[in-house]
Parts: C-alpha cells; structure tokens; sequence
C-alpha cells in the first residue's frame, strides 16, 4: 500500500486564495477574504494548514486560535468535504492542540453548533468536555454553540497524551492511505 503524505504548516497572506476556496467548500463562504486577511496578520492568530504534495499540495484542512492570555481560543477548524471521515480532523485537532502546549497555553477552548455530531465527538475523544452552552450563537439559524475546554495543556502528563494522540491519529489514518511527516 502506498501511503500519502501529510504536512501541517503554518498558513500566510500567501495562502489567502486557499483559505477562500476552502471555506466555500466547507461553509459556503463562512469568513471574508479580510476576515482571513486579518486573522493571517494577527500577532495573535495562529493558523495551521494541512496539505499533501500529492494532491497538488492543495489545502485539505486548516485550523486556527487566538491566544488569549494563557488560552488557545480554537476559533476553525475545516477538512474539505472531498476528505471527510479520512482523520484529518484528527491531524488538525491533535496539531492545534499541540501548538498550544508548545506555545505555553494552559487552556484551549472552543464553541461548536450544537447538533454538529461528528465534531462534539472529534473534541469528546480529545479530552474537550462540554463548559456550557451559548444561547442562539449562531446568526445565521439561531443555533446554540456548545462551549468545550480542555485545561490541562501545561501539566507534565499532557505530553503522554500528545503521544497517545500521535499514534491514535496516525492509525486512524492508514486504513485512508494517509500518513502524518510532523
């Protein structure tokens, strides 16, 4: 079985293009092109793509978080719908969770519809508990957001778990013919 590469990198202006085209496809045109222009520019931003040379190194995924204080505010996080139920999400949350811990974030946090499904249960399995509720967050139906945190991204055992997490991921990934290189 061949396997395909996967590579999470920091995104830039230079990816604004990508980031539109990948927020169409995901949530029909979700953020502007100043919105992401403005979130790539943020000192306080940081915004991870996932690509793969073999699919024209197009952007597959892309997660983002502010830091606030000693918090990672996960504010997306997008797999192209061509890819779902593939792990990307897996590679994504586990990235964006790890960049925080490495950037000495102490909490991560983050609001999700409440009837989105597969995503309550992509944060349930990494350690995301529900905080509470955001009533009728969403603008565009009314919809609750789900408030999740996970606050132990400092503590000496989290690295175990971020190994844990690696090896989860990198098995959820085989069987799509996926492999992770960082």
């Amino acid at each position: 079985m061949i396997l395909l590469d996967l590579t999470i990198q920091s995104l830039t202006i230079e990816h604004l293009s990508a980031l539109l085209e990948l927020d169409l496809a995901c949530f029909g045109g979700l953020w502007s092109l100043s919105g992401y222009q403005r979130e790539l520019e943020s000192p306080n931003s940081h915004f991870l793509g996932l690509f793969s040379p073999l699919t024209g190194s197009r952007l597959l995924g892309m997660g983002c978080f502010w830091s606030i204080l000693e918090e990672a505010h996960i504010t997306i996080l997008a797999v192209h719908p061509q890819y779902h139920r593939q792990g990307l999400g897996q590679v994504l949350l586990y990235s964006l969770l790890k960049t925080a811990s490495d950037r000495g974030l102490e909490r991560a946090t983050l609001e999700v519809r409440a009837t989105n499904e597969g995503a309550i249960s992509l944060y349930e399995k990494f350690g995301l508990k529900i905080a509470g509720r955001r009533r009728r967050y969403y603008q565009d139906n009314d919809e609750d957001a789900l408030i999740f945190w996970r606050s132990d991204l400092q503590q000496p055992e989290f690295s175990a778990t971020l190994a844990t997490w690696h090896t989860i991921v990198s098995d959820r990934l085989s069987p799509s013919s996926w492999q992770l290189l960082n």
